[in-house]
C-alpha cells in the first residue's frame, strides 16, 4: 500500500509538470530532463537500446521490409538507434521527431541518399506519405485525443508497424492519460490497443511479435497491419 501511495504521488508530480505543456514542450522537457535515461541527453530509453527488446524486433521488421523496396515514414524516431538499422532496407526512409535539436543531431550523425530527417509536429502537420509508417512506442506516451488525431492520417499508408509496451496479463485498454514520459502500464495498468474503442482501427490483416520485458515488466507487442 505504501508503495502504491508513493507511486501515485510521483505520477501526480509528473502530471503537474507536464499536463499544461504543449506536446512539443513535453518532449523537449523529457529529453532535457533525461527522463528516459541518464546516459546522455538525447537518449530514447531502454526500449530502443536493450538487445533483448531490439534484436527480435529488428529481425521481424527487416524480414518484412527486405526485397519490397518500400518507402517508410518513421514518426517519433528518437535517437535513431532503431531506425539506423532499418533504413538500409527501404527505398526511402523519412525519420520524423518533434524535438528539433534531436533531429539536428541525427542529421549530423547519419547520412545517406535514401535517408531524410524532418522536424514535424504530427498533431498539427501532414505526415509525409509512404508505403509504410512505423510508430514505435510513441502512442503510449500520448493522451487519447492526440492518438485519434494521428489515426486520421494513418489510412494514407499501406502498412502500419506499431509497437506498444503493454501489461502482460489481461487489462482494460486505452485508459486515458496525460501526454508525458509515463505510459499507461505505469499509471493505470492499461495500454494502447488501436483495435479497441475509442480507436477501432480498420485493417485487412496483421502479423504480431511479442517480446517479454524482463526488466520493466509487461510485454512489447509489435503488429504489422495491412491497411
Amino acid at each position: 500500500m505504501f508503495r502504491s501511495i508513493i507511486k501515485n504521488i510521483k505520477i501526480f508530480v509528473l502530471y503537474c509538470k507536464y499536463s499544461k505543456l504543449s506536446v512539443k514542450d513535453v518532449f523537449n522537457k523529457i529529453y532535457n530532463d533525461r527522463k528516459w535515461g541518464r546516459e546522455k541527453k538525447f537518449y530514447s530509453g531502454p526500449g530502443s537500446h536493450e538487445n533483448e527488446l531490439t534484436k527480435p524486433y529488428l529481425i521481424f521488421v527487416k524480414n518484412f521490409l527486405k526485397g519490397k523496396n518500400y518507402t517508410v515514414t518513421d514518426i517519433g524516431c528518437g535517437d535513431f538507434n532503431i531506425g539506423k538499422k532499418l533504413y538500409p532496407h527501404s527505398k526511402k526512409y523519412i525519420a520524423i521527431d518533434i524535438v528539433e535539436k534531436l533531429i539536428e543531431l541525427n542529421k549530423r550523425k547519419y547520412s545517406n541518399s535514401n535517408l531524410h530527417f524532418k522536424c514535424i509536429n504530427v498533431l498539427e502537420e501532414k505526415i509525409p506519405i509512404s508505403d509504410c509508417i512505423i510508430i514505435r512506442q510513441v502512442l503510449q506516451h500520448l493522451d487519447n485525443k492526440s492518438i485519434e488525431i494521428i489515426l486520421k492520417q494513418i489510412y494514407n499508408f499501406k502498412f502500419l508497424i506499431l509497437t506498444e509496451h503493454l501489461p502482460k496479463n489481461k487489462f482494460i485498454p486505452n485508459i486515458d492519460k496525460f501526454t508525458g514520459p509515463t505510459i499507461r502500464l505505469d499509471t493505470s495498468y492499461s495500454g494502447v490497443d488501436l483495435e479497441k474503442k475509442p480507436f477501432n482501427l480498420k485493417f485487412k490483416s496483421k502479423k504480431e511479435l511479442i517480446i517479454e520485458d524482463k526488466n520493466l515488466g509487461g510485454i512489447h507487442k509489435t503488429i504489422i497491419y495491412k491497411l
